[in-house]
């Protein structure tokens, strides 16, 4: 009976220190990948800014003017603004797209929206705890605060007017804001370690005659969703499954190789294989999750 109490308190504190290297994962571990991916795209976005340089220049007798043309939309997971938060030191490049690979690479515009710098209300998603959280801290934001923009057609200065909470389901704060002409929105999940709500924040370019036209044909906001980016990936089932398998394998192997030699290099030789592959189950396994925070 003691020989099995002890073998069950063993395997709950295994499984113990297991749940919480998973929330170790998720909170930090996803932060590294999300860092990886915004230098890989702080380096594109640099490129497409000085692509954009390239503008075309008509000249009229007396009078030279330059213009940047409207860039089409770029393919979802690409790069379409820098944005940053002084107050609450966010600089991060916007990809285009709210699904849940668009998010994992920085905060995502809805794609049914506005660019940043157009007239109209352009809406920008982001994760609060995992991901980077780049959105972690917007709840500070208050009246006044800015919020810069740069993409290829300029940068623009945006200042805060609203903070709300919604639900999931309240689309109409994609919908342009009436006697706001050029307004930026952005959305994350509410309260921290949740999806239960969106917390929204609201802020209107300082200066709306610099506004851009849109592009045409946008959706309807009643066609967009607050909860695009929090659906499971059920396409991470069988990985998730097969990963599993092999890090049971792998730390069966080990516990039979350290009860058998009782040393600290079997410990070692036995550890890094089974960190490597935990890592690997965590990271489908997290994909499988309904809802990333």
């Amino acid at each position: 009976m003691r020989r099995a109490a002890a073998s069950v308190g063993r395997a709950l504190i295994t499984l113990g220190i297991l749940v919480l290297l998973f929330v170790a994962y998720q909170l930090w571990g996803t932060a590294i990948y999300a860092n990886q991916q915004q230098s890989r795209l702080r380096k594109e976005f640099a490129a497409e800014l000085r692509k954009a340089k390239s503008t075309t220049t008509t000249t009229i007798p007396g009078v030279t003017t330059t213009t940047v043309p409207s860039p089409p939309p770029p393919p979802p997971g690409n790069a379409v603004a820098r944005i940053e938060i002084p107050k609450i030191g966010v600089d991060a490049i916007v990809v285009n797209g709210v699904d849940t690979d668009d998010l994992r690479l920085g905060p995502g515009h809805y794609p049914g929206t506005p660019l940043p710098g157009q007239l109209g209300n352009s809406a920008i998603a982001g994760h609060r705890t995992t991901y980077g959280h780049w959105f972690g801290d917007i709840d500070q934001l208050t009246t006044g605060d800015q919020i810069l923009i740069r993409t290829v057609q300029g940068f623009f200065t945006y200042h805060v007017y609203q903070q709300l909470i919604v639900d999931p389901g309240d689309v109409g704060v994609l919908a342009p804001d009436p006697g706001r002409p050029a307004t930026i929105t952005l959305t994350t999940c509410n309260p921290k370690y949740s999806a239960s709500q969106r917390l929204v924040v609201k802020a209107e370019l300082s200066n709306p005659k610099r506004a851009l036209p849109p592009p045409r044909g946008l959706p309807s906001p009643s066609k967009l969703k607050l909860d695009a980016s929090l659906s499971g990936d059920s396409g991470s089932l069988v990985p998730t499954l097969l990963t599993g398998l092999i890090v049971a394998l792998i730390g069966g192997l080990w516990w039979l190789a350290y009860h058998r030699h009782p040393r600290f290099p079997t410990w070692i030789v036995g550890v890094v294989p089974f960190l490597i592959a935990l890592f690997f189950f965590y990271t489908y396994l997290e994909r499988l999750l309904p809802a990333n925070y």
